[in-house]
This record gives structure tokens, sequence and C-alpha cells, in this order.
């Protein structure tokens, strides 16, 4: 097919953005705005040899799964890339992906695999979830601050106040920002000239402690006027920690690394299950307080725990999944990359009264493999909850030779999980149970555990 020529198609998957895809006469297409059982007319964008880009004209036979979207801006925005397809087959999509992932790129036979994954859990409500929300601040064109979303892979900012997987009280933190803005005229960032002060907002609330965090990006050391935002913002709602975090370098990264504290203090607390955790502007937590529980419940189920086992958690960020495993185990020992995490984690056990978890500083496949070599430490279990990378080759290689009796794999991206799945069963394991997890409802992305356990 050529670049403006138009054509019929019928979706019939999804990519990894969100695009639908469909074919004609053999040629793959990947169109926004489409999904699953849609026939529609398309224009012809961007032509490779095997494959093209297509911008939707027409949807001609709408699919029986299409729904209306909840958001206004869902289209423009690029954070719900698949808010209108029907829920249910959101989840039969995420899971049937999972599935095949491991069957392709992780060489499982299908017969299997019908009889160890799990059916995918998925949320009653499945918005209003998201526990932090980060808003890029701009201008309209008659020069009055807004804050919204990016455009799909642009930085073009959507306006939008009140996104619907965020809590209802951002929208109130945001008009109030957004007035004191104007009012006082405080300069807002501009990307291109890298001018200007107020960058982004971001927002953290505890789901059981109702506790809110508001941290104001800019690219200086201070607000003008802080204080009357500050009296403003506590006037609000039940806003436990402002702070200002202070990134004057250019580029996309939203958060820098100062963090200055504006009112009471520098963090909120909240709890997964019984273990409550402090959690900083800077702080990796999962941003779905209700499917986290699930999922950390489920990866402490995998582990199998009865009390006497060394775990190993690589990639434990601040400890979560760690000081769950601490509640069965007899010592976990975490490892995470960045320092301000791992000070997180040692106050998150020690706030919890748990004694049993250590942490080291340092990449996971630097740090174990150095101590096996050295130190020839045990496991009895290990935990990975990796990016979406996943696993570096030489920490696999590590854990096979550690011989733990079970892995127990948490993952954000299926495709990779499957390729490790892949070498650790060439490795000497096997792959028993596995189930998908909806954290990210209204989006392509969706976390999995699977068990591992070591061939007799």
């Amino acid at each position: 097919m050529k670049k403006n020529e138009t054509a019929e198609v019928t979706i019939e998957d999804i990519g990894v953005n969100g695009e639908g895809i469909g074919r004609v006469n053999g040629y793959t297409l990947f169109i926004k705005d489409a999904i699953i059982g849609d026939r529609v007319k398309v224009k012809i964008m961007k032509a490779k040899k095997n494959y093209g880009y297509a911008r939707l004209m027409e949807v001609l036979n709408p699919s029986q799964y299409r729904v209306a979207a909840k958001c206004p801006v869902a289209k423009q925005c690029g954070g719900c890339q698949i808010q209108e397809l029907a829920y249910e087959q959101q989840l039969e999509f995420k899971e049937r992906k999972v599935i095949e992932n491991l069957e392709r790129i992780g060489k499982i036979d299908p017969h299997y695999l019908q009889g160890i994954i799990e059916p995918i859990i998925g949320m009653e409500e499945p918005f209003r979830y998201r526990n932090k929300a980060q808003f890029p601040i701009g201008k309209d064109k008659e020069g009055h601050a807004i804050t919204g979303f990016y455009a799909g892979r642009t930085h073009a900012i959507i306006k939008n106040d009140d996104c619907l997987l965020g809590i209802e009280e951002n929208e109130l933190i945001l008009k109030c920002i957004l007035k004191f803005i104007n009012e006082f005229r405080v300069p807002v960032y501009d990307e291109e000239k890298h001018s200007g002060l107020m960058r982004h907002v971001l927002i953290r609330s505890g789901f059981h402690t109702g506790e809110i965090m508001v941290c104001l990006v800019v690219n200086g050391d201070e607000i003008p006027h802080s204080d009357v935002l500050v009296e403003r913002l506590t006037g609000l709602l039940q806003i436990e920690s402002i702070t200002i975090s202070v990134n004057k370098e250019k580029g996309n990264v939203i958060m820098g690394d100062e963090i200055k504290l504006l009112y009471n203090k520098p963090y909120i607390t909240d709890y997964i299950g019984d273990v409550k955790y402090q959690i900083s502007p800077l702080s990796f937590y999962q941003v779905n307080p209700v499917q986290t529980k699930i999922l950390y419940e489920l990866a402490l189920e995998y582990a199998n725990l009865k009390g006497a086992e060394t775990v190993w958690d690589l990639y434990c960020g601040i400890g979560t999944i760690s000081l769950f495993l601490a509640q069965k185990a007899r010592q976990v020992y975490g490892v995470e990359i960045i320092q301000e995490a791992i000070d997180d984690a040692r106050t998150n056990a020690r706030i919890n009264g748990i004694e049993n978890a250590e942490f080291f500083v340092g990449k996971a496949e630097e740090v174990l493999p150095r101590m096996y070599k050295e130190e020839r430490v045990k496991a009895d279990v290990i935990v990975v909850d990796p990016p979406r990378k996943g696993c570096d080759e030489t920490l696999l290689e590590t854990m096979v030779q550690m011989q733990p009796e079970r892995i127990v794999y948490v993952s954000c991206d299926s495709a990779t999980l499957a390729r490790d799945v892949k070498y650790l069963c060439e490795g000497g394991y096997e792959l028993k149970r596995g189930r998908a997890v909806d954290q990210f409802c209204h989006t392509v992305h969706v976390e999995t555990v699977v068990k591992l356990e070591r061939k007799a």
C-alpha cells in the first residue's frame, strides 16, 4: 500500500500503544482510535514495506464492544488508550496478550498454559483508581495557565483539570494552583525556551489514610508568595505535605533531585494490607492501591512461605513487596539501585517493627552476582519485580546458579516476562502458575505474576 491511499479494514487486535491493528491483503495497518471489531475506512499516512500507519476517517461498522468514553478528552489525551473498548473486552485482550507472549516468546506449550494461567483480576470500578497524578503546566492561547496531560507522543497539553482515573480532589487542588498562578502572574515554564518557573504539579494520596501530598515542580529555587498558596491549599483539604521539587534541567524528566519543604512534612503515609508505608515525592509506589494489594497477596501466595525461608526481593523499590514477604519469611533481603528508595525501605521496615528485612543499594544484576560469588549467599525463594525491560541475563544466570526452590516474577511487560521465563525454564525451572492483574484500567498495560519451581 502507498501513502494517501484509502482502504477499508476490520480491526483484529490492539498494538502496544493502543492502536487498532487490521490487515489489507496481508499488509498490516496501525490505526489510532480504532478498537477490536470495528470496520473502518482509513487513509494511509506512512507506508513501510510490510506495515503502515493510517488515520481513521470513518467508522463504517462500529464494534459490538465499542462504548462511549466517559472522559471528554479521552481521544486527544495520551493517558487512556482504550477507554472506548468495553471493560470486559479490555480484560480479555490483556489476558490473551499475556498468554500469547508466553506461547510465542516463552515457548510454553499452549495446552499446558490453559491449565495454569488463572483468569485475569479486573476492578469492580475501573475509574478513580490512581493515587498519583503528574500534571504539566502550560498556557492556553489567551496566555492563561492551564494543566492537563500530553497528547499521545507529543508535549502539547490537552487541558483537563479532572482526570477520571485520578481522585476527585485533584480538580480542587489544580484549580486553586491555577488561580494562584494567574492572580500573581507567576511565570509558567516554556519547554522550548527553557524559561519560566512552574513546570508540573504532582499529587499523591493515601487511599487508606486520606492524606494528600502536593509537590510543585519548578525551574527555580522558590515560588513567590508561596505562603499564600500554602494557606489556600491547606484550607481546601486534608493536605499533609506541600513541597517544591527543584528541576532546572532541560528535557522531559519531570522531577528534580532536590525537595524543599513548604508545609508540615515531606511525606505522606498509606497502607497496603497491614503494612504501613511512608511515601515521599520521589518514592516509587504502585499507583493503584486496590489492585496492588491483590497483586502482592498473589505474589505472597505464589512464594508459599512457611516461616523458615530466606527470600531475596530484587528491584525492591521502597520495600513494598519485601515487607509483605517479611511477615511470613525468616529473612528477606531487598536490592534497589536508588538510594532514596532504600532509605524509604529501611524507614518503612522500622515504622512497622519489621526486623527481618535488610536492604542493599545497587543494581540487582551486580549486587546479587557479586554476593553469590564472594559470600555464597543462598535463597529459598527469589522474587523479582523488574522495570519494563525485564531482568539482565547476568542476574538470570545467577538466579539459576543459586537454585532457589521457587521464583516469583512480577512483571509490567509480559513480552520481557516471557523472554525471561524461557531462560529460567531452560535453566531447570518449570512454570507452575500465572495470573494477570489489571492495575492500569483503560490503558494497554497490565501486571502479571508467575510462579516457577525448580525441577526435581
